[in-house]
């Protein structure tokens, strides 16, 4: 390689067009693309390296096609000697276009390129017309005569701030990485998490759906006889739909065609406030500018029941919202990163502008009340003139002072029609506004379901998540939204369930809200908005504020909403879709974890808190789930439990696979691993290593070793030695047997798939068929903190164990049988653990049988050393080493306490042998003074043949219980 080459500058332009060439960054570091050819030759030099530079294909998901999509080297082929994988990774992955049969000689056309919107067309329009409808012309003149022009143009700005501030969380989520399809479900879902996500996409769609005949049904409330509504509403949705079906690109030029309707409507609107009124539009409360009617119309004129400041607001605020049109559509956009912040606030900008000036000019132009009547006039014989419509020769008393002007602000709703230049323009842009928003509508809740469908968060819908075409359109989805909106027409009547989708656009826009509040909240470093235009306090506003609102415009609507949310949350929580979209909610978890953690270091261990934390030699979890479902059953919801694994370096790690086992079984464990070359040097590693803090084991849990007898002598001095690490490092310990066994042995896995062994380990029905029996049995012979008895009162707090009865056993002397009892249920009674069967043992010291002797003498014989004392000077050199080996020295010093444990397994025989569950205090030996083949006679013969499990425990010697309050 040519030294000048791997110093020359970087080359932007390299890195864009992918060419492959060998570059340096600042002369430190080689990136050598060409090494491939070099490294299958088997000619590496000092320079050579598979290492790349930057790439956009290394951080993408997507391909493009024609292009081979690149392929960033592990840290594995980086770091392995390529003398051991001759065969080089591939620096490119196939593609689509590679994927192609052999009898294909030409390569597949490139597929369409998809309609895209920019920031103008895409969003701004679209937001805008979306706000504008009837109440714009209809509804504001009459709610600037009720609250006046000061009050109105509050109401504007309050809720025109609030869509502001929703309208720049809005942008920050939109901004913080790319965006695809589904608006609103996508930003929400993506940012708080498939449970809020979920729900809020399910009603903002049904919430669209729904809306398309919203504003048509004011629109055509004019005429009286209800089929009209019905046959006008059917026609125009499936001239509608039509438009929708026929694309994006229809659809986006009619709403443009609109706009056009609509910015003429207004233009007409404003040259009729200009030119000189007629007679007959003064009789009808119209004077063009007069300072007199401004003054008279700034202050308040409430009237009726909804005359208040809030049933004003309350009225309005719904004509404000409509800002997610342009997010709605996102996947259709060219750019929505900077099309979603620029279009939204824009349209928040122009719309507000264009209510403040309709309200202040209409309220400058016309009368609150007018008779119509042209012989309304003043005259010598009129008597009494009152308002300000005296000032013009005008005399509307009769009418205001037994309220029945029909014309005026208060009175007359078509008063932008009366004030426009051309009135059937004014009725345009009427038809215009509300076709409009029934179209943004119709488009909005097909986009957002398909997202939702395609997610599968909810049974039966992913149906409807099928695209069509160039665009990917959801043609399912518009039938559905279609046959939505023809349910309702038909009804006719949308003043029942109106406040109820008023609530729920109001509780999507307090989730937004929620959710740029939160992501900011958490300091995830993966919140990085471009747009930094927001604030998370103003955000948690927005949303405080937008509940607020839902229960000032019903409350009973805001309450149903509130419930239909909390279910379909409640539901998603409870299936657990697996998704992972690195949320805000798993930030915030990590965040409360990790301070929790911390937190736990400054108080100190005391006795009433104690629990015992499992650390589960369980191997591949799928391979002992009687093991890992027994313990979790006394430590889910309670305590820490870690499921370890040793491998070997030639091992699958694919803990992930691990975890979901665990998941589906609903086990709630940690699983971790070690790699080493052995056994008890990996489980060395984990008793020093595992946990966090004060969240670290202090239990070690593993199943018995079944066939030890067969196994090398140094797989039982491995087996043993774990105990005995275990309780130098102040370990409790469990092992576990059942009839089955448990082998512990398998922990160490070389060369097994986690996959192949899910796919064939079949759930463990062991403890769930032995909630029929009657008793939990524990044999406490040695105090050792009290472990031997937590346990099985943890037990017993869980359903499946709940109706099981404990009895104690312990041993005693026959002459003071009933003392020890009284005794030891006073003691027991004091750690108000609630077992009151308590029994003394006084044969457990007699002799056991002579056949049962035998029998463990037999058991051991292998491992005896009978010619010579190991230690002895006489002794073989070849037995020195072999601390398994049992001495006749070492048989007599422990022989005592090898009857003991022959004794004790008769006695379980006669006392529990149809218990659903036999705890044991498990022996100690001296480590170097006890050999690990007797060890794990002892272990053997205590808990032989024997139908129910067994579980062996062992307290670190240290109180567990406590009979004190502090």
């Amino acid at each position: 390689m040519n030294l000048t080459t791997a110093r020359s500058p970087f080359s932007v332009s390299s890195l864009s067009n992918g060419d492959d060439r060998k570059f340096s960054l600042g002369g430190c570091s080689s990136y050598d693309t060409d090494s491939v050819a070099s490294r299958s030759s088997g000619v590496f030099s000092g320079y050579d390296t598979l290492d790349t530079p930057p790439s956009y294909d290394f951080y993408s998901n997507t391909e493009i096609f024609g292009r081979a999509k690149k392929s960033r080297p592990s840290l594995f082929q980086l770091h392995s000697n390529p003398q051991d994988d001759p065969s080089p990774p591939p620096l490119y992955e196939e593609s689509s276009v590679d994927k192609q049969s052999p009898d294909e000689d030409e390569p597949t056309e490139p597929p369409p390129e998809p309609a895209r919107f920019g920031w103008a067309q895409g969003v701004m329009i679209r937001c805008m017309l979306n706000i504008w409808g009837v109440i714009l012309y209809l509804r504001l003149p009459w709610i600037t005569a009720q609250a006046g022009i000061g009050l109105t143009w509050i109401i504007i700005l309050v809720s025109s701030s609030i869509t502001g501030i929703t309208g720049l969380s809005t942008s920050a989520i939109a901004t913080n990485g790319k965006v695809k399809g589904g608006g609103t479900y996508f930003l929400i879902s993506r940012s708080l998490g498939p449970e809020l996500g979920g729900s809020i996409g399910l009603i903002f769609a049904f919430a669209n759906a729904v809306a398309v005949v919203g504003d048509m049904e004011k629109d055509v409330s004019m005429v009286d006889k209800l089929n009209d509504i019905r046959i006008i509403g059917v026609i125009t949705v499936t001239c509608l739909l039509a438009i929708s079906m026929a694309g994006m690109e229809w659809e986006s030029k009619a709403q443009v065609l609109f706009f056009f309707v609509i910015m003429v409507s207004f233009a007409s609107y404003i040259v009729g406030t200009i030119i000189p009124a007629t007679p007959e539009k003064q009789a009808k409360g119209f004077f063009s500018y007069r300072a007199d009617i401004f003054a008279e119309n700034f202050v308040p004129g409430w009237r009726g029941l909804e005359g208040s400041f809030f049933g004003m607001f309350s009225i309005f605020f719904p004509s404000a919202t409509g800002i997610l049109a342009g997010a709605n559509i996102s996947g259709d956009l060219k750019d929505p990163n900077v099309a979603i912040p620029r279009g939204t606030m824009l349209a928040i900008f122009w719309t507000t502008i264009s209510y403040l000036i309709i309200s202040a000019t209409i309220g400058s132009c016309v009368l609150r009340d007018a008779s119509g009547y042209i012989n309304d006039t003043v005259s010598s014989l009129s008597g009494e003139c009152l308002g300000v419509g005296c000032n013009y020769g005008w005399n509307f008393t009769e009418c205001m002072t037994n309220k029945t002007c029909p014309f005026g602000l208060s009175n007359y709703y078509q008063s932008m029609s009366l004030v426009s230049a051309f009135a059937p323009l004014i009725s345009a842009g009427i038809f215009g506004a509300t076709l409009s928003s029934a179209l943004a509508c119709l488009v909005s809740a097909p986009k957002v379901f398909q997202c939702l469908c395609k997610d599968k968060l909810y049974p039966g819908i992913g149906f409807f998540g099928k695209g069509y075409g160039k665009n990917n359109e959801p043609l399912r989805s518009y039938l559905l939204a279609y046959i939505i909106a023809i349910c309702f027409i038909l009804i006719a009547e949308l003043n029942t369930i109106a406040p109820i989708i008023s609530n729920f656009f109001l509780c999507s826009y307090a989730l937004i809200n929620f959710s740029c509040f939160h992501a900011s909240i958490t300091n995830s470093p993966g919140w990085r908005p471009t747009f930094r235009f927001y604030s998370k306090w103003l955000s948690l506003l927005g949303a405080v504020v937008s509940v607020i609102i839902m229960f000032l415009l019903t409350w009973w609507a805001a309450l149903i909403a509130i419930g239909i949310v909390i279910f379909l949350l409640g539901y998603v929580l409870y299936k657990k879709p697996d998704v992972n979209w690195g949320s805000s909610m798993q930030a915030s978890s990590y965040n409360m974890a990790l301070s929790q953690c911390v937190g736990l270091n400054q108080v100190e261990d005391h006795i009433k808190n104690y629990r015992p934390q499992c650390l589960v030699l369980s191997g591949p979890p799928c391979m002992r789930p009687s093991l890992v479902d027994f313990i979790s059953t006394f430590t889910k919801n309670h305590s820490l439990m870690i499921c370890a694994n040793v491998l070997d370096s030639h091992s699958h790690r694919k803990p992930n696979t691990h975890l979901k086992w665990l998941d589906k079984r609903r086990i709630k464990s940690f699983y971790h691993t070690v790699v080493a070359d052995d056994l008890h040097v990996g489980v060395q590693m984990l008793l020093q290593s595992t946990g966090l803090g004060r969240m670290k084991p202090n239990v070690l849990v593993m199943g018995f070793k079944k066939n030890w007898r067969k196994a090398q002598p140094n797989n039982i001095e491995n087996y043993i030695g774990i105990l005995h690490d275990a309780f130098d490092l102040q370990y409790g310990a469990c092992v576990l047997r059942m009839k089955e066994g448990l082998d512990i042995s398998r922990t160490m896995q070389a060369h097994v798939d986690p996959e192949e062994l899910m796919a064939t380990s079949q759930p463990t029905t062991v403890f769930q068929t032995r909630q029929g029996k009657k008793t939990i049995d524990v044999y406490w012979l040695s105090d050792d903190g009290g472990l031997t008895l937590l346990l099985p009162y943890l037990l017993t707090r869980k359903k499946r164990w709940g109706r099981c009865k404990v009895r104690v056993f312990v041993g005693g002397e026959a002459q003071k049988v009933e003392d020890q009892k009284q005794e030891l249920k006073a003691l027991i009674s004091r750690f108000r653990l609630g077992f009151q069967d308590v029994q003394v043992l006084p044969d457990i010291n007699g002799k056991p049988q002579s056949e049962h002797i035998k029998r463990f003498e037999d058991l051991i014989a292998p491992y005896r050393v009978s010619s010579v004392q190991k230690d002895g000077q006489e002794a073989d050199e070849t037995t020195k080493d072999f601390s398994w080996m049992v001495s006749d020295e070492e048989m007599e010093t422990f022989r005592a306490k090898s009857l003991r444990q022959i004794r004790l397994n008769e006695v379980i025989q006669d006392y529990s042998r149809d218990a659903a569950l036999i705890i044991v205090t498990m022996p100690v030996g001296r480590r170097g003074a006890c050999p690990s083949s007797l060890y794990m006679a002892w272990l053997e013969i205590v808990s032989r043949d024997l139908r129910p499990p067994v579980l062996l425990v062992r307290g670190n010697q240290e109180n567990v219980l406590t009979m004190y309050c502090q």
